[in-house]
Parts: C-alpha cells; structure tokens; sequence
C-alpha cells in the first residue's frame, strides 16, 4: 500500500477510503498486505483528482462508478447497433 500511496501521491489513509467506500477491494498478499492492479490505481487516481477539485470522497467514488457504468453501456450499445447494421444489410 506504501508504494501504491507514493506513486499517487497519496496517503495510504486515502487508499483505505477507497476501499471503505468500495470503489474497488485491493487483493492481498500471503503477507495479508494490499495489492493493487493497473485498472485500481487509475480508478484511485480519477478519486484524487475529484478530491482535488473539492469532491466529497464518497461523492468521488460514485461518480467514477457511474463513469464507468456509462462507459460500459455505451460500449454495448455500440456493439448491439453493429449487430443491426449487420443484419440491415443481409436483409
């Protein structure tokens, strides 16, 4: 966690937030230490950076979640409307 706090410019107290406010669950060494992907640290950064701006954690983490709900249907909604150009066209 140390490590992760350092290249974010964090505190470590930050990151635990994070994980109290469930934006993400950081999986844990044998060591019972926190370990964080590539994809959890972005998320923490988006947070910092709206807790920068003077966010509410807990707003913070909500918003991201919404972002990325969004970005997801989005991206299905595009996948669904290639399927029915797809078959517009064969019909």
């Amino acid at each position: 966690m140390g490590r992760a706090a350092e290249l974010l410019g964090v505190t470590p107290g930050f990151l635990r937030g994070l994980d109290a406010a469930k934006l993400f669950v950081p999986q844990r060494s044998t060591g019972g230490h926190r370990r964080y992907s590539r994809y959890q640290l972005r998320l923490a950064q988006r947070a910092r950076d709206l807790v920068d701006q003077g966010t509410a954690l807990e707003a913070a983490c909500r918003i991201i979640v919404l972002e990325d709900q969004l970005a997801e249907a989005q991206r299905i909604n595009t996948q669904l409307q290639q399927r029915i150009n797809q078959n517009a066209e064969r019909n």
